[in-house]
């Protein structure tokens, strides 16, 4: 065992005490509000807010301007979630979990393209595309931008769009020495899956009281 957290503290032995206190501190914020979120719970974006502010700076300092321009989007949809989520339908219901409409899935195929091709115009202006890396964080930055923007709308297949994400994004910070937050999406997969669980017994109890 301490081999093994001898290996991880190894990994940081170049890295700034205090980005490692704020990675901490992000990942911890980060994984209660996917956890609120899975619950349905409102917290789900004060708490990450938080968790997103600290990472745009980490992110920034790393290089991964992908993954920057993500937390920076979830803070602003963030704001937007909030107001959604707390929105009433009518004089006692709030907006509940729904599935995805036609229209609602081509707007996630446009918001996957575009975002694709705005984070390589980011990455080609900055000089970027000096890694494998930066190919996988376009990909994942397209996917997590879909994934917040359902969310957001209190749609089911929000959490699809996680579970790839997260999965892909393990071996990437692992990669990236951030031993942290790799584990951070490693329980993010965890609770995206019962996410989706839960959501979807939500809309099954919805539909057998309506």
């Amino acid at each position: 065992m301490s081999l093994f957290f001898d290996w991880i503290f190894a990994q940081y032995q170049d890295t700034p005490s205090h980005l490692i206190v704020l990675e901490m501190i992000g990942v911890f914020f980060g994984f209660l509000s996917v956890w609120y979120s899975k619950q349905e719970n409102i917290l789900v974006f004060p708490t990450g807010i938080i968790s997103t502010g600290i990472f745009v700076y980490i992110l920034l300092v790393f290089g991964l301007l992908g993954d920057m321009l993500i937390n920076a989007y979830y803070f602003s949809m963030s704001v937007f979630g909030w107001y959604v989520w707390t929105r009433k339908v009518d004089d006692s219901h709030f907006t509940p979990v729904t599935r995805t409409t036609l229209q609602e899935k081509k707007w996630s195929v446009a918001l996957f393209v575009s975002t694709i091709l705005f984070v390589c115009v980011i990455y080609w202006i900055f000089d970027k595309f000096n890694n494998w890396t930066a190919y996988v964080d376009t990909f994942t930055t397209a996917i997590f931008f879909v994934g917040m923007w359902l969310m957001a709308k209190k749609k089911l297949e929000n959490w699809i769009y996680w579970i790839i994400g997260d999965i892909i994004s393990v071996p990437l910070y692992l990669y990236k020495g951030l031993i942290f937050t790799s584990l951070q999406f490693f329980l993010f997969t965890i609770i995206a899956i019962y996410g989706y669980l839960a959501w979807k017994k939500s809309i099954n109890n919805n539909l057998q009281t309506s």
